[in-house]
């Protein structure tokens, strides 16, 4: 996800990866089999997990057709099972993500064909084995998609509430605030509970997987259960307590009821607490306690007044959270400088397909000065 290669990059330092770079929207690294597995089910910031199994060049559409015909399908295929091909196109050669999937399927099921007599079948909705196929000019790799359904589901959320924030990116911008539960956290807009839910999994490290039953690796021919069982109860060794409160709240009712439904879906009722409250009505109860939250942008929950409403957030921060450290995030640049404070740090992240700004304000008590924001 934009943004947050650098989480991502940490995390897969932390199990143990290699050889790992940082690129545009996507992190490479090298291991073995259980650090796939591994990977699938622990990384916290990650969308999907691909494994190259070929690369070649290819500057039209049968030369495209030939190296993938060429290419022995047999070890990660046979005819029983099914299979789909997704394309993701960079080229002036290959124009059409679609013609360029549906060449290299030919390819694949014209080897079966050819050598067994018999081929496998497409299923474009729940395939035995996904296959991706990336195209750079005439740079293209084959991967096969091990994670199957995206790794933001995370199996805990019940219902959602208009426009939620995504589990990865709420999981991310927890992780890029440092945060990993020695002080209370609140977020007093919380909707659904996303980062509820997300940082109690952190403080007590529990892989975000842990709901999941099945991952796209299940369908390989080389999947090793006993090596898979190894891996989870690995992880599942170095969880632990929560040692401080995490709290929500919001204005909305319905809100607050699909929170705790979510909150108990992830089994963390003792962990999270949800009430239901206005957020320029409460007052900061802890000394010193992480806050977050991600405000209305006026863009699926319209705002009358979306500079007025951003500059009251700024004063209510002053006024009812001293000694706080406030999070926020949102796409609204300009409104969101009404704040009136100066951010401590800032990171530019994509909430979807949103361009936005996440910012960290030190909540000072006293009479401490505050700089105004100019950025």
């Amino acid at each position: 996800m934009a943004g947050l290669e650098p989480v991502l990059s940490k995390e897969l330092e932390a199990i143990g990866a290699e050889d790992i770079k940082s690129l545009t929207r996507a992190v490479s690294f090298t291991g073995d089999k259980a650090l796939l597995y591994k990977a699938n089910y622990t990384l916290r910031t990650a969308l999907r997990i691909f494994a190259p199994i070929h690369q070649f060049k290819a500057s039209n559409e049968k030369e495209l057709y030939k190296a993938a015909y060429a290419f022995d399908w047999k070890p990660y295929l046979d005819p029983k099972r099914t299979f789909a091909i997704d394309a993701v196109v960079n080229s002036e050669l290959h124009t059409h993500s679609k013609y360029a999937a549906l060449k290299v399927k030919d390819a694949l099921v014209d080897q079966f064909r050819d050598k067994y007599g018999r081929r496998p079948s497409v299923d474009v909705k729940n395939p035995d084995l996904r296959i991706h196929l990336h195209i750079a000019q005439d740079q293209c790799s084959i991967l096969l998609d091990s994670s199957g359904d995206s790794l933001h589901k995370r199996k805990y959320r019940f219902e959602k509430v208009q426009a939620p924030i995504n589990e990865v990116l709420a999981a991310g911008m927890i992780l890029l605030s440092g945060w990993k539960g020695e002080k209370p956290l609140i977020d007093p807009m919380c909707g659904s509970g996303t980062f509820l839910v997300e940082a109690a999994m952190i403080a007590r490290n529990i892989p975000p997987q842990k709901g999941r039953k099945r991952f796209g690796f299940m369908n390989w021919v080389d999947f090793d259960p006993e090596l898979w069982d190894k891996v989870k109860e690995e992880a599942h060794a170095k969880e632990k307590t929560l040692d401080v409160p995490i709290i929500g709240s919001d204005i909305s009712a319905n809100a607050v009821q699909i929170a705790r439904k979510n909150i108990a879906m992830a089994k963390m009722t003792d962990d999270i607490e949800v009430r239901q409250q206005d957020f320029f009505s409460s007052v900061g109860v802890f000394e010193s306690a992480m806050l977050i939250m991600n405000p209305p942008y006026d863009e699926r929950m319209p705002v009358e007044d979306i500079a007025l409403f951003y500059k009251q957030i700024g004063d209510h921060f002053k006024q009812a959270y001293p000694g706080y450290e406030a999070w926020l995030i949102s796409s609204q640049i300009e409104a969101i400088k009404r704040v009136g404070l100066k951010p401590s740090r800032r990171f530019h992240l994509f909430n979807g397909p949103l361009e936005c700004k996440f910012f960290r304000y030190d909540l000072y008590a006293g009479t401490k000065k505050h700089a105004t924001q100019d950025d």
